[in-house]
């Protein structure tokens, strides 16, 4: 290896690994010039044959049902509905016919899932498989397990129209406590009233412990969002809580009794859409506290929401909201 100066300006000769490798000699305007070309292209040469382009990975001919199991094992059973999932991918897989993991395209995808929507499964559901084997294949390549791309990332979701949300105005709040005050279950009553004041879901309400009830506020743990919250509640609910827990024996205020609430439900006089029942609950919650002026960014916080958008439903009960609509519209004018 040698650099030297020359008519032109300077010349840097060298071999890449020593005799028999390739020679490379070319002429610089400086020498310091050279010396770089030269360490970069010996660096460049040791990076490819460490890599070995020539020696191509062994195609990947493992199942997707092997490919589950793997996710399973690495990071699966760590997820609080880990048994559900993976019992939901396994459903897939067989389904699909257990295909290779890497030959799985697109195509082959879609087409099972336009089949699965004319059976009837809902766009939700549709939405939630997809998600569901996208999300393994994002953490084995994550984890180093799978080293080819993941060909579900360009499949859209299917478009979920949106849901009625049904809340109970005050007649009705008044019509359906009163039913379940009168019922044969103890618990129903207040585990509504908990969820009408603080927006919590009945399994949430229904879940409380004597410690979660302290400082005039309730905690929940264990949410479906995955994160712990607390709500403040009246001084009056507080104590209405702590009485009733004095009935119960252990630490639990409450047994199961969402049975007990929609028969309660069904007494009264109230229509709900299809597939709403404790759930009205929190909706009269979020609806009625952003009718009253409640703040978006504090339902969210209440709620337990994870995604704004999911809270940002309820807006369009905003009373600013609606006195713009009156006062914006193009007929305001007096047209």
């Amino acid at each position: 290896m040698a650099i030297a100066q020359t008519k032109t300006g300077w010349q840097v000769e060298f071999r890449v690994n020593g005799r028999g490798s390739r020679k490379y000699k070319r002429v610089f305007p400086t020498k310091a010039e050279c010396d770089r070309f030269q360490r970069f292209t010996i660096a460049q040469h040791e990076t490819q044959s460490d890599a070995k382009p020539w020696l191509e990975r062994p195609k990947d001919t493992r199942k997707l049902s092997e490919l589950i199991e793997l996710w399973d094992d690495s990071h699966g059973h760590f997820l609080r509905d880990g048994k559900r999932r993976k019992s939901k991918l396994l459903m897939i897989a067989e389904q699909l016919g257990d295909p290779v993991g890497s030959n799985l395209t697109r195509l082959e995808y879609t087409r099972w899932r336009a089949q699965r929507s004319k059976e009837g499964k809902s766009p939700k559901t549709l939405n939630n498989d997809l998600g569901y084997v996208s999300s393994m294949f994002n953490t084995l390549i994550k984890a180093e397990e799978i080293h080819y791309p993941n060909t579900l990332t360009t499949v859209d979701n299917v478009k979920v129209p949106e849901n009625e949300l049904s809340y109970l105005m005050h007649d009705q709040i008044t019509e359906l406590l009163e039913e379940t005050k009168e019922g044969d279950n103890p618990h129903v009553y207040l585990i509504t009233k908990i969820s009408l004041s603080t927006g919590a879901r009945w399994s949430e309400a229904e879940g409380l412990t004597v410690q979660r009830v302290r400082n005039n506020q309730v905690s929940f743990t264990d949410t479906k969002s995955g994160k712990n919250r607390s709500v403040p509640i009246t001084p009056e609910l507080f104590e209405e809580i702590h009485e009733h827990a004095k009935l119960t024996r252990g630490n639990s205020i409450f047994t199961a009794s969402i049975s007990s609430f929609r028969r309660a439900l069904k007494r009264t006089t109230i229509e709900l859409p299809k597939g709403q029942a404790a759930h009205v609950l929190r909706h009269s919650f979020a609806s009625h506290f952003i009718m009253n002026g409640g703040n978006i960014l504090s339902l969210q916080k209440i709620l337990g929401h994870s995604d704004i958008k999911m809270t940002m439903r309820y807006a369009h009960l905003s009373p600013d909201f609606l006195e713009e609509a009156v006062r914006l519209n193009p007929l305001s004018s007096g047209i």
